[in-house]
């Protein structure tokens, strides 16, 4: 809900630093969406934090002006809890990269998930180590070459949205670097929301991973390999639009409109407050020939961690006989010095 008289503007958001990433970065693409979704949120500018771990999407707060907090590596999401703990009032912006969270931060991360803290997480996936000069991550392909796998890494990847589902998250969605107002989309969604939402964008690294998302970024094909989710429209894609997807046998399938008798009535219609979460996982582990798919795939309502532990001191209070310090200090045995 609004609460900002005075109606802030992208420039509000934009620090007086230099941004430092490299030229052509995906992050640059990132941080104008996330000022460009702060600004016409038009939440009160002091109420907004955002809070980092370590690597090159990291350094995100010194490049938003907003209160900040660049912590230690996979850390951010134990910091940010704390904060929103502390203060719920804030709107708690929670930047990490997909080594960052998925890694050494992998515990905070599906935790803070699990109980629902009332946080905006995005998750800048680039598939690799960019800041240490080109590690394989947890969501690099297996085969990736790197200067950690010369001969191609053995692993399988994480997917991110496998992952938030498996940990009960209530909201997930996906975007693309160089999807400026898609992204900021999501984001003023995400922050609507009442619990633990997660955006992963798909970013790229010019320098150790060029390409990495070339597949679904390609401008020729593009159309064909993009599956935009908007809830409770039919899930429809393709140059022509005339491709979409249906559940045959409990399991997604491509269709072409006007093939095989299949008209627009019989392609799915997106539903992200589902609270079965199966089609949403279905859709967020889309995989090659499927499109991928971008938007907000799941946006569920439950209970948040910070209200129910409010509601659970209220209860415990209204209980206790001892209401204040004073209560305390002179319950049990006491004795008067004179």
């Amino acid at each position: 809900m609004a609460d900002n008289k005075t109606k802030l503007t992208f420039k509000d958001f934009k620090s007086k630093g230099d941004v430092k990433w490299c030229p052509g970065c995906g992050d640059h693409a990132i941080l104008v969406s996330v000022q460009k979704a702060m600004a016409d949120m038009n939440y009160k500018h002091e109420k907004f934090v955002s809070i980092s771990g370590i690597g090159c999407s990291s350094r995100f707060p010194f490049y938003v002006n907003t209160y900040g907090f660049h912590t230690i590596h996979g850390r951010a999401g134990a910091i940010a809890s704390g904060a929103k703990v502390a203060n719920p009032r804030l709107s708690v912006w929670q930047i990490t990269g997909d080594g960052d969270s998925l890694a050494i931060g992998g515990n905070h991360f599906i935790h803070e998930i699990r109980r629902n803290m009332d946080i905006n997480i995005i998750m800048f996936n680039n598939q690799i180590y960019g800041l240490t000069k080109g590690q394989y991550s947890p969501t690099s392909p297996k085969g990736q070459v790197s200067v950690t796998s010369p001969y191609g890494t053995v692993e399988k990847p994480f997917q991110a949205g496998a992952l938030v589902i498996g940990a009960r998250g209530t909201f997930f969605a996906r975007s693309m670097d160089n999807k400026v107002n898609l992204t900021a989309e999501v984001l003023e969604e995400a922050a609507k929301h009442d619990g633990a939402s997660v955006v992963e964008v798909l970013q790229n690294c010019v320098i150790y991973n060029n390409g990495a998302h070339a597949y679904f970024s390609d401008k020729e094909h593009k159309e064909d390999r993009q599956l935009i989710l908007h809830d409770g429209e039919p899930m429809i894609f393709g140059k022509e639009r005339d491709k979409g997807l249906i559940l045959d046998d409990s399991k997604l399938k491509v269709v072409k409109i006007g093939e095989d008798g299949i008209t627009k009535d019989d392609i799915l219609i997106h539903n992200a407050g589902l609270e079965y979460s199966g089609i949403h996982l279905m859709l967020a582990t889309m995989e090659p020939p499927f499109p991928i798919a971008l938007g907000v795939i799941r946006n569920v309502d439950d209970y948040t961690y910070a209200n129910e532990l409010a509601q659970q001191i209220k209860d415990v209070q209204a209980e206790s006989k001892i209401k204040c310090v004073d209560d305390l200090l002179l319950s049990g045995k006491t004795w008067e010095v004179k």
